[in-house]
């Protein structure tokens, strides 16, 4: 014991000495190139220090982060939050391997590993003339692929977590990550003159703090469904049912049409397991309300009436003849079956392993994401990639059962997983017509809560621990 003692403590000045000096080289490179993330560099030393020093609290503050960066986007900062994550989620297991300790995973986080690895082969076959697009797009594909390995990092560093807190603390915690969004969002409903043009809502709709209103929509779907699960599990219910409405006024303000669809999608799982004429009619009115409420405004029933001159209402208009009405009508339905067209069109030279991860814009040539994730994976990463893409999400939906099943009936965990699973059969409808998989900060939230999900949970404050080589 006292051996293992020495070692670790001679190992420990060892890393920060080596990350000092890495740390020092860095700097002086970008004092030069680039001052902004200089300072970056130099806000990550003290970072870093209270990431070992008190890392449940350093974690929890990182992950509530993640909704306040988008703004910054073109500064690179949510870019550089991703990467600094990482860095340190590597650091740390790397320190945990060499002091003796060990590193939880579970089969999940395996698989993702496994999945993400997979999605470097397009990384590779760009620049080597294997794809239909060449090697000077390799940086957008590396870009695409640290977004996902990114995900695999956040899965694994939540893993650490395990019998340190509960998990009902960390999923409360994750509440706190609505405080800025929420009212950034407010100010834009009501005072949206006092917001800079990089908050405001020039086009009425509604953002928070995220990148687009789609993007927000579906992050508030995820908290809404953690707000049931509280509503659940609480005996002071008035303020989520406080908070639930005021997360329905944000989503409703972000005039989002999948978002209705997705609602609904949502609502109707929830209530299938104790479907009867009551609990129909009550999950009918919610989604009336909604719609009533999306409605309201000259932008919502804009929205519902042009669903009138599609071929989903119109007999008369066929797919040839929207694609046509696609180029004048500003009909957003018939430009997406425009979009899906080009796309097919332009998959067709190369079928089988497509044009390369993360390129399906400057396939596209427009400017403009296919608006259907099932064509961005077949464009992207071809039919390999398409099976890829489908392998992914079965995989999850099955997780997420098998959690389910493991829990006892009532549980808050059983609860939690049934919820999640309501939110994630929503996700597959709406990619049909949207961008989900563009979502950066959903799925960031999204594996946070697949990693606690797999926890056991009454097993907070046991000795037992993983072996660091093995799920």
């Amino acid at each position: 014991m006292l051996t293992n003692q020495r070692a670790r403590s001679s190992i420990m000045p060892l890393v920060v000495g080596l990350a000092g000096v890495g740390v020092g080289l860095v700097a002086g490179f970008l004092a030069g190139a680039k001052p902004l993330y200089l300072y970056l560099v130099l806000l990550a030393v003290p970072v870093t220090v209270f990431f070992f020093a008190r890392f449940e609290q350093t974690v929890l503050g990182l992950l509530i982060l993640r909704t306040s960066l988008d703004p910054f986007s073109a500064q690179q900062i949510p870019a550089a939050f991703a990467v600094g994550l990482d860095a340190l989620t590597l650091l740390y297991v790397t320190v945990m391997l060499l002091v003796g300790r060990s590193v939880r995973t579970d089969s999940f986080w395996w698989f993702l590993v496994g999945w993400v690895m997979l999605q470097g082969l397009w990384v590779i076959l760009l620049p080597i003339g294997g794809l239909g697009l060449d090697g000077s797009f390799l940086p957008e594909a590396i870009r695409e692929w640290v977004r996902l390995f990114t995900w695999v990092m956040v899965y694994l560093l939540v893993m650490q977590l395990k019998d340190r807190l509960s998990p009902e603390k960390v999923i409360s915690s994750l509440f706190l990550a609505l405080v800025i969004p929420i009212a950034v969002a407010l100010i834009q409903i009501f005072l949206p003159s006092l917001l800079p043009p990089f908050l405001g809502a020039g086009d009425g709709r509604i953002r928070g703090t995220i990148g687009h209103p789609n993007g927000f929509v579906t992050l508030l779907l995820l908290f809404i469904g953690l707000t049931f699960w509280k509503l659940n599990q609480s005996r002071q219910r008035l303020p989520w049912l406080l908070l639930l409405g005021l997360l329905v006024l944000c989503y409703v303000s972000t005039k989002s049409l999948f978002g209705l669809m997705m609602l609904s999608v949502f609502i109707l799982v929830l209530i299938a397991p104790r479907l009867s004429p009551v609990t129909l009619i009550g999950g009918m009115l919610l989604v009336a309300l909604v719609i009533g409420l999306f409605a309201s405004s000259e932008y919502g029933q804009h929205r519902l009436t042009s669903i009138a001159n599609t071929p989903l209402l119109n007999p008369d208009i066929d797919i040839s003849r929207a694609i046509l009405l696609s180029q004048g009508d500003m009909n957003s339905f018939n430009w997406r079956l425009s979009q899906w067209n080009l796309i097919l069109n332009r998959w067709q030279y190369y079928p089988i392993f497509g044009y390369g991860l993360g390129l399906s814009i400057p396939v596209a040539g427009n400017g403009a994401y296919p608006h259907n994730d099932y064509l961005r994976a077949l464009v992207e990463g071809g039919i390999v990639g398409l099976v890829a893409f489908l392998i992914f999400l079965v995989a999850q939906g099955v997780r997420l059962v098998q959690l389910m099943r493991s829990a006892p009936r009532g549980s808050a965990k059983r609860n939690l997983c049934y919820i999640m699973l309501a939110v994630f059969l929503s996700m597959p409808v709406a990619m049909i017509t949207e961008n989900i998989w563009s979502h950066t900060t959903l799925f960031f939230y999204w594996m946070i809560l697949m990693a606690i999900a797999g926890w056991d949970w009454n097993d907070l404050g046991s000795t037992k621990t993983t072996v660091s080589v093995s799920p």
